[in-house]
């Protein structure tokens, strides 16, 4: 009688060739040819009756198939490693890795911390760390974990969140002392403002304030407008190219050091939110359930 999982030999095969993005640097993971890996996955394909995976001579890509067959196999491996390790006992030391993507306001100023407090925690596991504003597709680029700002879509994404981070307004004291400070909301427009552009929506990005109890989206209007990296405007306002907006969590330290003021302080009182998400249907392996009570304990203390 044939063994009903004999092909998982196969699906691991098809995995490992996803994530290393060719069959020639699978074939180096694995120690073997892309020969052999290619036969293991038309294999594999004639099993399930479906192609999985468009072959070029330069290129690999995933069907809607293959995607989601990529995103069961993943889930199904995560769990037969979480079986080991529990057999192994809950109180060994986690080992492994965990891929986590991250903005650049969050990765810079909010994760050192963080990280340096899983680390020692779990200095047996590996974090994978890539730093972007672009909203990475978890299942199809294997990522176990993002971080992610702002009101989530309702995409079914398994999410949990990390903080409401209060934003503030900044300034150089050398642009202060050369064009004053505002007052009001309506003296900004008479201001060097510094917009930001949303890379999902290529729109400038609102700012979020408060005035008199009311909340208020004023969009800013400047001559130097900066996309991809939010932190662009931090380092331009820093430089004396006027005012713009950022998080509690990047202006306190600067705002310390002399190299910032705060400006309108009365129309503080709105935040922005993070959250942490895996793909759905996909269950956190346990190193990645670690990872995520790090960073949720760390937002949540810091509120």
């Amino acid at each position: 009688m044939s063994r009903k999982f004999d092909h998982l030999g196969d699906v691991e095969t098809f995995v490992t060739v996803v994530d290393k993005g060719s069959m020639t640097a699978a074939a180096v993971a694995l120690a073997t040819t892309p020969s052999v890996l290619s036969r293991a996955i038309t294999r594999l394909e004639t099993r399930l009756g479906v192609q999985l995976l468009r072959r070029t001579t330069r290129r690999l890509s995933l069907t809607d198939e293959g995607r989601h067959y990529l995103e069961q196999s993943r889930a199904a491996f995560a769990l037969i490693d979480d079986a080991e390790r529990a057999m192994q006992g809950h109180g060994s030391e986690l080992t492994g890795s965990v891929r986590l993507s991250a903005p650049t306001t969050y990765a810079h100023h909010r994760l050192p911390v963080l990280l340096l407090r899983f680390a020692a925690r779990h200095p047996q596991l590996r974090v994978e760390l890539n730093i972007t504003n672009r909203n990475v597709d978890l299942v199809a680029e294997g990522y176990d974990l993002a971080i992610r700002m702002g009101q989530l879509p309702d995409s079914g994404l398994v999410a949990r969140k990390l903080e409401d981070a209060p934003m503030c307004l900044l300034a150089a004291p050398a642009y202060i002392a050369r064009a004053g400070a505002p007052r009001s909301i309506g003296e900004l427009a008479a201001h060097a403002c510094l917009p930001f552009v949303m890379p999902s929506t290529g729109r400038v990005s609102p700012w979020i304030l408060r005035d008199e109890g009311r909340d208020v989206d004023w969009t800013p209007q400047g001559g130097l407008q900066v996309s991809d990296d939010v932190l662009g405007v931090v380092s331009l306002a820093l430089n004396g190219f006027g005012i713009c907006q950022t998080y509690d969590f990047i202006a306190l330290d600067l705002i310390g050091q002399g190299r910032a003021v705060e400006v309108l302080s009365q129309t503080r009182g709105r935040s922005r939110p993070f959250s942490v998400i895996h793909a759905p249907h996909r269950q956190a392996s346990r190193a990645a359930r670690a990872l995520i009570d790090v960073l949720a304990a760390g937002g949540e203390a810091d509120v």
